[in-house]
């Protein structure tokens, strides 16, 4: 696979619970260039998450590497590795985490803010792309006032604020509806960009199969299907 954009090198991890140690991933490698949309597919409590936290340096590994535009991330010191994430990396969880007394639009230009990118140029940017996700009227409602998928929605715009090269999306669609969730999901899909990678966790096959890559992740160890 030529310019590869994304490579892990014998990751391994494991957990201690009551005094034995539960292996998560055992020697993953794996390697992907931009401009794919890459499914994770595994029974719950197989790593997934787990997986998807490694590459958006939220958990730490007992060994292996983590080449990220040929950058070692796990070389980087702990202040080096947030601000890697904050310019680079992006996440969406399947509990959307918008902060329930901020507007839509608050939510979406958070990342901006904590960039400290100016505060008009910022609502600016956030408004167009809220527009371009549907919720142009929906920009001054609380969470609270949004449906599931509109939360969705706005979760994805936080998300893809700050234009970063990897999107990590943790069962985005795990609690909508299938019409909703496939509507989330082909947002997702018109994502795709020669600037950027996204790697997605879900339970639903149908999803999975309409990825360019898929993984599977079972008994500690992560195979392509295709």
């Amino acid at each position: 696979m030529t310019d590869i954009f994304l490579k892990l090198k014998n990751i391994q991890k494991k957990y201690i619970d009551v005094s034995k140690n539960i292996q998560v991933l055992n020697g993953v490698n794996l390697s992907f260039s931009k401009n794919n949309i890459i499914s994770l597919i595994g029974p719950s409590g197989s790593g997934k998450s787990t997986l998807l936290h490694i590459l958006g340096l939220l958990e730490t590994v007992d060994q292996g590497e983590y080449f990220f535009n040929n950058v070692n991330l796990f070389d980087l010191k702990d202040d080096q590795k947030t601000i890697y994430r904050r310019k680079n990396i992006s996440i969406v969880y399947q509990f959307n985490n918008l902060i329930s007394d901020l507007r839509a639009i608050d939510n979406v230009i958070l990342p901006l803010l904590i960039n400290n990118l100016d505060k008009n140029e910022s609502f600016k940017k956030a408004e167009s792309l809220l527009a371009k996700l549907s919720l142009k009227e929906r920009l001054n409602h609380y969470p609270h006032e949004l449906s599931g998928g509109e939360q969705q929605r706005v979760a994805i715009a936080r998300a893809l604020i700050n234009e970063p090269e990897l999107i990590l999306a943790d069962e985005p669609t795990g609690n909508l509806d299938s019409k909703t969730a496939n509507e989330v999901f082909e947002i997702l899909l018109s994502l795709k960009s020669k600037e950027r990678l996204i790697v997605f966790a879900t339970h639903n096959r149908e999803l999975s199969d309409k990825a360019d890559i898929q993984l599977a992740i079972q008994d500690s160890n992560v195979r392509i299907l295709n």
